[in-house]
Protein backbone atom coordinates (compact mmCIF):
# COMPACT_ATOMS: atom_id res chain seq x y z
CA UNK A 1 0.00 0.00 0.00
CA UNK A 2 1.52 3.54 -1.10
CA UNK A 3 1.76 6.71 0.95
CA UNK A 4 3.54 7.66 4.31
CA UNK A 5 2.18 5.35 7.40
CA UNK A 6 3.49 7.94 10.26
CA UNK A 7 2.12 11.23 11.40
CA UNK A 8 3.57 13.66 13.95
CA UNK A 9 2.06 16.61 14.66
CA UNK A 10 3.27 19.54 16.74
CA UNK A 11 0.99 21.68 19.42
CA UNK A 12 3.70 23.83 20.60
CA UNK A 13 2.13 25.78 23.37
CA UNK A 14 3.61 25.03 27.55
CA UNK A 15 2.39 27.10 30.37
CA UNK A 16 6.24 27.52 30.71
CA UNK A 17 9.77 26.98 28.93
CA UNK A 18 12.21 24.80 31.46
CA UNK A 19 15.37 25.87 31.50
CA UNK A 20 17.38 23.10 29.75
CA UNK A 21 13.89 22.37 26.93
CA UNK A 22 15.23 22.72 23.15
CA UNK A 23 11.73 21.89 21.36
CA UNK A 24 10.04 24.61 19.39
CA UNK A 25 7.36 26.09 22.07
CA UNK A 26 5.61 28.90 23.02
CA UNK A 27 4.65 30.02 26.11
CA UNK A 28 0.96 30.77 27.09
CA UNK A 29 -0.29 32.59 24.44
CA UNK A 30 -4.28 30.51 24.98
CA UNK A 31 -5.92 33.51 23.00
CA UNK A 32 -3.98 31.84 19.73
CA UNK A 33 -4.48 28.12 20.60
CA UNK A 34 -7.52 28.46 17.85
CA UNK A 35 -6.48 30.08 15.25
CA UNK A 36 -3.10 27.46 15.63
CA UNK A 37 -5.85 24.80 15.71
CA UNK A 38 -7.23 26.53 12.70
CA UNK A 39 -3.93 26.39 10.81
CA UNK A 40 -2.94 23.08 11.73
CA UNK A 41 -6.66 21.60 10.25
CA UNK A 42 -5.60 23.42 6.82
CA UNK A 43 -2.15 21.73 6.36
CA UNK A 44 -3.31 18.53 7.30
CA UNK A 45 -6.40 19.01 4.43
CA UNK A 46 -3.37 20.21 2.54
CA UNK A 47 -0.95 16.92 3.11
CA UNK A 48 -3.72 14.29 3.42
CA UNK A 49 -2.70 13.06 -0.14
CA UNK A 50 1.14 12.00 1.56
CA UNK A 51 -0.85 9.87 4.09
CA UNK A 52 -1.70 6.12 3.65
CA UNK A 53 -5.29 5.34 3.66
CA UNK A 54 -4.48 3.22 6.34
CA UNK A 55 -2.22 4.91 9.06
CA UNK A 56 -0.22 3.01 11.54
CA UNK A 57 0.92 5.81 13.80
CA UNK A 58 -0.05 9.30 15.00
CA UNK A 59 2.24 11.09 17.56
CA UNK A 60 0.87 14.31 19.10
CA UNK A 61 3.85 16.03 20.97
CA UNK A 62 4.94 19.45 21.51
CA UNK A 63 5.43 21.70 23.54
CA UNK A 64 2.76 20.84 26.03
CA UNK A 65 -0.68 19.27 23.48
CA UNK A 66 -2.28 18.91 26.94
CA UNK A 67 -2.15 22.57 27.40
CA UNK A 68 -3.71 23.17 24.68
CA UNK A 69 -7.32 24.74 25.22
CA UNK A 70 -9.60 21.79 25.22
CA UNK A 71 -12.12 23.02 22.47
CA UNK A 72 -8.58 23.69 20.37
CA UNK A 73 -7.42 20.14 21.25
CA UNK A 74 -10.58 18.11 20.21
CA UNK A 75 -11.05 19.82 17.32
CA UNK A 76 -7.59 18.56 16.16
CA UNK A 77 -7.77 14.85 17.38
CA UNK A 78 -11.58 14.65 15.90
CA UNK A 79 -9.44 15.50 12.48
CA UNK A 80 -6.67 12.92 12.56
CA UNK A 81 -6.72 9.75 10.98
CA UNK A 82 -8.16 6.47 12.25
CA UNK A 83 -4.82 5.14 13.43
CA UNK A 84 -3.34 1.95 15.57
CA UNK A 85 -1.40 3.93 17.52
CA UNK A 86 -2.05 7.20 18.84
CA UNK A 87 -0.02 9.08 21.13
CA UNK A 88 -0.22 12.42 22.77
CA UNK A 89 1.91 13.75 25.07
CA UNK A 90 1.18 15.31 28.31
CA UNK A 91 2.54 17.17 31.56
CA UNK A 92 0.90 15.87 34.53
CA UNK A 93 0.17 18.90 36.04
CA UNK A 94 -2.41 19.39 32.94
CA UNK A 95 -4.15 15.70 33.16
CA UNK A 96 -7.89 16.32 34.59
CA UNK A 97 -10.61 13.95 33.98
CA UNK A 98 -11.75 16.17 31.89
CA UNK A 99 -9.13 16.23 29.40
CA UNK A 100 -8.56 12.02 29.77
CA UNK A 101 -12.14 11.63 29.01
CA UNK A 102 -11.47 14.03 25.65
CA UNK A 103 -8.60 11.70 25.12
CA UNK A 104 -10.56 8.52 25.13
CA UNK A 105 -13.07 9.97 22.87
CA UNK A 106 -10.90 10.70 20.78
CA UNK A 107 -9.38 7.24 20.26
CA UNK A 108 -5.77 8.29 22.23
CA UNK A 109 -4.60 4.81 22.97
CA UNK A 110 -1.38 5.79 24.42
CA UNK A 111 0.04 8.81 26.73
CA UNK A 112 3.27 9.78 27.77
CA UNK A 113 3.83 11.76 30.56
CA UNK A 114 6.74 13.88 31.13
CA UNK A 115 7.42 13.16 34.78
CA UNK A 116 10.95 13.64 35.08
CA UNK A 117 11.75 13.04 38.73
CA UNK A 118 9.74 12.15 41.65
CA UNK A 119 12.19 14.30 43.56
CA UNK A 120 11.36 18.04 44.59
CA UNK A 121 14.22 19.46 44.71
CA UNK A 122 15.28 18.05 41.18
CA UNK A 123 11.79 18.68 39.81
CA UNK A 124 12.44 22.39 41.19
CA UNK A 125 16.31 22.74 39.34
CA UNK A 126 14.73 21.30 36.24
CA UNK A 127 11.82 24.39 36.42
CA UNK A 128 8.66 21.53 36.50
CA UNK A 129 5.46 23.17 37.34
CA UNK A 130 4.05 19.02 38.27
CA UNK A 131 5.18 17.52 41.96
CA UNK A 132 5.33 14.06 42.68
CA UNK A 133 1.82 13.65 43.56
CA UNK A 134 1.17 15.30 40.19
CA UNK A 135 2.22 12.64 38.29
CA UNK A 136 0.84 9.80 40.73
CA UNK A 137 -3.01 11.29 40.17
CA UNK A 138 -2.23 11.56 36.08
CA UNK A 139 -1.58 8.11 36.06
CA UNK A 140 -4.48 6.75 38.40
CA UNK A 141 -6.75 9.77 35.88
CA UNK A 142 -5.55 8.17 33.12
CA UNK A 143 -6.25 4.97 34.13
CA UNK A 144 -9.88 5.46 35.45
CA UNK A 145 -10.88 6.79 31.71
CA UNK A 146 -9.64 3.42 30.35
CA UNK A 147 -6.13 4.21 28.61
CA UNK A 148 -4.59 1.08 29.34
CA UNK A 149 -0.75 2.01 27.76
CA UNK A 150 1.07 4.92 29.79
CA UNK A 151 4.53 5.53 29.22
CA UNK A 152 6.43 7.58 31.97
CA UNK A 153 9.56 10.14 31.10
CA UNK A 154 12.38 10.20 33.38
CA UNK A 155 15.51 12.33 33.04
CA UNK A 156 19.30 11.59 34.82
CA UNK A 157 22.18 13.58 34.89
CA UNK A 158 20.39 15.94 36.66
CA UNK A 159 22.17 19.01 38.89
CA UNK A 160 21.91 17.64 42.13
CA UNK A 161 20.83 14.67 41.34
CA UNK A 162 22.47 11.63 43.41
CA UNK A 163 22.23 7.63 42.81
CA UNK A 164 19.94 7.11 45.35
CA UNK A 165 17.72 10.34 43.98
CA UNK A 166 17.82 8.05 40.60
CA UNK A 167 17.39 4.71 42.54
CA UNK A 168 14.01 6.01 44.35
CA UNK A 169 13.01 7.80 40.64
CA UNK A 170 13.23 4.50 39.27
CA UNK A 171 11.26 2.70 42.45
CA UNK A 172 8.53 5.22 42.31
CA UNK A 173 8.10 4.79 38.14
CA UNK A 174 7.36 1.46 39.08
CA UNK A 175 5.59 1.70 41.41
CA UNK A 176 3.17 3.02 39.45
CA UNK A 177 3.13 -0.12 36.91
CA UNK A 178 3.28 1.81 33.60
CA UNK A 179 3.54 -0.08 30.33
CA UNK A 180 6.86 1.98 28.69
CA UNK A 181 9.46 4.12 30.33
CA UNK A 182 11.65 6.04 28.31
CA UNK A 183 14.97 7.22 30.51
CA UNK A 184 17.32 10.37 28.85
CA UNK A 185 20.26 11.47 29.74
CA UNK A 186 19.67 15.14 30.62
CA UNK A 187 21.82 16.97 28.08
CA UNK A 188 21.71 20.79 28.36
CA UNK A 189 22.27 22.36 25.49
CA UNK A 190 25.67 25.02 25.14
CA UNK A 191 24.77 28.56 25.71
CA UNK A 192 21.04 27.96 27.38
CA UNK A 193 21.07 29.56 30.93
CA UNK A 194 20.37 26.27 32.26
CA UNK A 195 24.09 25.59 31.36
CA UNK A 196 25.23 28.95 32.63
CA UNK A 197 23.41 28.42 36.16
CA UNK A 198 24.53 24.73 36.54
CA UNK A 199 27.38 24.31 34.30
CA UNK A 200 30.19 22.91 37.09
CA UNK A 201 27.85 20.52 38.52
CA UNK A 202 26.49 19.39 34.76
CA UNK A 203 30.43 18.63 34.26
CA UNK A 204 30.31 16.31 37.27
CA UNK A 205 27.29 14.94 36.63
CA UNK A 206 29.21 14.18 32.90
CA UNK A 207 31.36 11.27 35.09
CA UNK A 208 28.13 9.94 36.75
CA UNK A 209 26.88 8.89 32.99
CA UNK A 210 27.66 5.46 32.58
CA UNK A 211 27.63 4.71 35.91
CA UNK A 212 23.40 6.04 36.33
CA UNK A 213 22.87 4.21 32.54
CA UNK A 214 23.83 0.97 34.31
CA UNK A 215 21.61 1.57 37.14
CA UNK A 216 18.49 2.65 34.79
CA UNK A 217 19.23 -0.78 32.78
CA UNK A 218 19.78 -3.03 35.74
CA UNK A 219 16.33 -1.45 37.64
CA UNK A 220 14.05 -2.20 34.59
CA UNK A 221 15.41 -5.05 33.29
CA UNK A 222 15.45 -7.08 36.62
CA UNK A 223 11.56 -5.50 37.28
CA UNK A 224 10.58 -7.35 33.52
CA UNK A 225 10.92 -4.58 31.21
CA UNK A 226 12.32 -4.92 27.75
CA UNK A 227 15.52 -3.02 26.94
CA UNK A 228 14.28 -2.43 23.37
CA UNK A 229 15.82 0.43 22.28
CA UNK A 230 18.77 3.08 23.81
CA UNK A 231 16.84 5.30 26.10
CA UNK A 232 13.06 3.23 26.16
CA UNK A 233 11.62 0.10 27.98
CA UNK A 234 8.72 -1.77 27.63
CA UNK A 235 6.63 -4.44 29.47
CA UNK A 236 7.79 -7.85 28.02
CA UNK A 237 4.85 -9.79 25.92
CA UNK A 238 4.33 -11.79 28.55
CA UNK A 239 3.76 -9.37 31.47
CA UNK A 240 1.63 -7.58 29.32
CA UNK A 241 -1.12 -9.92 27.78
CA UNK A 242 1.04 -10.67 24.35
CA UNK A 243 0.56 -6.83 23.32
CA UNK A 244 4.04 -5.26 21.53
CA UNK A 245 4.08 -2.22 23.66
CA UNK A 246 7.28 -0.82 22.36
CA UNK A 247 6.42 2.89 20.74
CA UNK A 248 5.26 2.16 17.39
CA UNK A 249 5.90 5.62 16.18
CA UNK A 250 9.17 6.22 17.76
CA UNK A 251 9.78 2.63 16.23
CA UNK A 252 9.15 4.28 12.56
CA UNK A 253 11.45 6.53 12.82
CA UNK A 254 14.35 3.60 13.94
CA UNK A 255 13.74 1.59 10.97
CA UNK A 256 13.98 4.27 9.02
CA UNK A 257 9.98 4.49 7.93
CA UNK A 258 9.06 8.28 6.05
CA UNK A 259 6.77 10.37 7.81
CA UNK A 260 4.97 13.03 7.79
CA UNK A 261 4.88 15.64 10.55
CA UNK A 262 2.53 19.09 10.90
CA UNK A 263 3.41 22.46 12.78
CA UNK A 264 5.35 24.90 13.38
CA UNK A 265 8.74 23.17 13.74
CA UNK A 266 7.77 19.89 12.22
CA UNK A 267 9.84 17.74 10.42
CA UNK A 268 8.59 15.33 7.45
CA UNK A 269 10.96 12.98 6.02
CA UNK A 270 9.46 11.79 2.69
CA UNK A 271 11.93 9.35 0.40
CA UNK A 272 15.49 11.54 -0.32
CA UNK A 273 13.68 14.92 0.98
CA UNK A 274 13.34 16.12 4.83
CA UNK A 275 11.06 19.05 5.37
CA UNK A 276 11.10 21.35 8.34
CA UNK A 277 8.58 23.73 9.02
CA UNK A 278 10.03 27.22 10.40
CA UNK A 279 9.25 27.65 14.07
CA UNK A 280 7.16 31.33 13.59
CA UNK A 281 3.87 30.74 14.92
CA UNK A 282 2.70 34.02 13.50
CA UNK A 283 3.78 32.90 9.85
CA UNK A 284 2.26 30.04 10.12
CA UNK A 285 -0.68 30.57 10.83
CA UNK A 286 -1.00 33.64 8.35
CA UNK A 287 0.18 31.38 5.24
CA UNK A 288 -1.86 28.45 5.90
CA UNK A 289 -5.38 30.69 6.96
CA UNK A 290 -4.41 32.75 3.43
CA UNK A 291 -4.26 29.23 1.45
CA UNK A 292 -0.33 28.91 1.34
CA UNK A 293 1.93 26.38 2.11
CA UNK A 294 3.56 27.39 5.44
CA UNK A 295 7.03 28.29 5.30
CA UNK A 296 9.51 25.62 5.40
CA UNK A 297 13.23 24.33 4.48
CA UNK A 298 13.61 21.60 2.51
CA UNK A 299 17.21 19.09 2.30
CA UNK A 300 17.94 17.07 -0.27
CA UNK A 301 19.10 13.83 1.42
CA UNK A 302 21.76 12.24 -0.65
CA UNK A 303 22.53 8.80 -1.10
CA UNK A 304 25.24 8.25 1.95
CA UNK A 305 23.11 10.20 4.23
CA UNK A 306 20.80 8.19 4.21
CA UNK A 307 22.43 4.68 4.83
CA UNK A 308 24.15 6.42 7.50
CA UNK A 309 21.14 7.61 9.30
CA UNK A 310 19.60 4.01 8.60
CA UNK A 311 22.79 2.28 10.61
CA UNK A 312 22.88 4.58 12.86
CA UNK A 313 19.04 4.55 14.08
CA UNK A 314 18.82 0.72 13.53
CA UNK A 315 21.82 0.16 15.44
CA UNK A 316 19.71 1.58 18.86
CA UNK A 317 17.10 -1.22 18.68
CA UNK A 318 17.85 -4.61 20.65
CA UNK A 319 16.76 -6.39 17.04
CA UNK A 320 19.67 -6.77 14.37
CA UNK A 321 19.42 -4.83 11.87
CA UNK A 322 19.26 -6.15 8.18
CA UNK A 323 22.56 -5.02 6.45
CA UNK A 324 21.45 -5.55 2.64
CA UNK A 325 22.15 -2.18 0.81
CA UNK A 326 24.25 -1.03 3.81
CA UNK A 327 27.74 -1.94 3.08
CA UNK A 328 28.45 1.79 1.92
CA UNK A 329 27.96 2.93 5.38
CA UNK A 330 29.85 -0.01 7.09
CA UNK A 331 33.76 -0.08 8.20
CA UNK A 332 34.09 -4.12 7.53
CA UNK A 333 37.63 -4.22 9.24
CA UNK A 334 36.39 -2.13 12.58
CA UNK A 335 33.16 -4.09 12.77
CA UNK A 336 35.64 -7.35 12.77
CA UNK A 337 37.86 -5.25 15.50
CA UNK A 338 34.42 -4.72 17.62
CA UNK A 339 32.91 -7.97 16.94
CA UNK A 340 36.52 -9.59 18.62
CA UNK A 341 35.85 -6.67 21.40
CA UNK A 342 32.55 -8.58 22.03
CA UNK A 343 30.76 -5.34 21.19
CA UNK A 344 28.98 -6.56 18.24
CA UNK A 345 27.41 -9.52 16.61
CA UNK A 346 26.97 -10.34 13.27
CA UNK A 347 24.25 -12.67 11.86
CA UNK A 348 24.18 -14.88 8.89
CA UNK A 349 21.47 -16.50 7.19
CA UNK A 350 21.75 -19.20 5.38
CA UNK A 351 20.71 -17.36 2.16
CA UNK A 352 24.07 -15.43 2.77
CA UNK A 353 22.25 -12.57 4.57
CA UNK A 354 23.76 -10.61 7.40
CA UNK A 355 22.24 -8.62 10.35
CA UNK A 356 23.90 -6.66 12.59
CA UNK A 357 23.35 -6.17 16.18
CA UNK A 358 25.16 -4.74 19.56
CA UNK A 359 25.99 -7.10 22.38
CA UNK A 360 24.84 -5.91 25.92
CA UNK A 361 27.82 -4.63 26.38
CA UNK A 362 28.27 -2.31 22.79
CA UNK A 363 24.65 -1.11 23.81
CA UNK A 364 25.88 0.71 26.85
CA UNK A 365 28.72 2.23 24.99
CA UNK A 366 26.35 3.49 22.17
CA UNK A 367 26.73 5.71 19.88
CA UNK A 368 30.84 5.15 20.09
CA UNK A 369 30.72 1.96 18.67
CA UNK A 370 28.02 2.79 16.20
CA UNK A 371 30.64 5.93 15.40
CA UNK A 372 32.92 3.31 14.81
CA UNK A 373 31.14 1.15 12.82
CA UNK A 374 30.63 3.98 10.36
CA UNK A 375 32.56 4.12 6.75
Amino acid sequence: MNGVRHLYVHLPFCAHRCGYCDFVTVVGRSAEHAAYADALLVELARERHVLAPLVDTVFVGGGTPTFTELDSLGRILEALPPASELTVEANPETVTGELAALLREHRVTRVSLGAQSFQPHLLAVLERRAEPDDVRRAVHTLRDACIDNISLDLLYGIPGQGAADLDRDLAEALALAPEHLSVYELEAKPGTRFTHAHGEELARQAEAMEGYFERVVEALTVAGYRWYETANFCLAPERADGRDLRAQHNLGYWLGHDYLGLGIGAVSTLGSTRRRNRASLGHYVAALLAGKAPPHEVEVLDDETRLRERLMLGLRLDVPLALDGLDPALDRERLVRLTSLGLTSLWRGADGSEALVLTRRGRFLGGGVTAELLA
